[in-house]
């Protein structure tokens, strides 16, 4: 058995003897099925975000109970042909309080950089970490030769926007110095 939430919105326009026969039906429905009902809250008449049915406003009940599984099936549809009702939403209810024991939790895991700095580390683990990285820098040698590449030509491109620059700047020099000469 599991606990379930629902929340049903009824026409507003039942009188108030037709809306707790309503209810009670959906209850019944709930206990014939083998469910037990833990909670039965109403909430009133509310404004509807949008109309149903040409309906703005609906009463509001919410339904707290345990039922197996196998019968939610066979409520919703007995809730979908019943005219009183306009929506309906059935809603697991699951337990965040559960308590987990020492014995439930896993063992924290030790990152491979905390162990190599470790002082009591054995060597046989000293080799393994240094031959996974080993692997990790062939695997990526290719990548890194193409960014070299790539870095010095970018170099190159600098250095010969400098040495533009610097030929643009010694002209402007030189031509100063002329000016003041004359």
């Amino acid at each position: 058995m599991r606990r379930y939430e629902l929340m049903l919105l009824f026409r507003p326009d039942l009188e108030d003897d037709k809306l707790q026969a309503a209810v009670e039906k959906v209850t019944r429905a709930i206990v014939n099925a083998g469910g037990t009902l833990t909670k039965v809250s109403p909430w009133g008449k509310r404004r509807m975000a949008y109309d149903i049915q040409h309906f703005r406003e609906a009463s509001y009940f919410l339904l707290h109970f345990d039922i197996a599984p196998s019968q939610i099936r066979e409520l919703e549809r007995g809730m979908m042909i019943s005219e009183e009702i306009l929506r309906h939403l059935v809603t697991l209810l699951v337990d965040h309080g559960s308590s987990m024991s020492e014995d439930d939790i896993p063992p924290a895991v030790v990152p491979v950089d905390a162990q190599a700095e470790d002082d009591q580390e054995s060597p046989a683990d000293a080799q393994d970490a240094e031959a996974a990285i080993g692997d990790d820098a062939q695997a990526t040698d290719g990548t890194d030769e193409e960014a070299d590449t790539a870095a010095e030509a970018d170099s190159a491109a600098d250095d010969g926007a400098d040495e533009a620059a610097a030929t643009a700047e010694d002209a402007e020099e030189a031509e100063e110095e002329t000016a003041v000469q004359a």
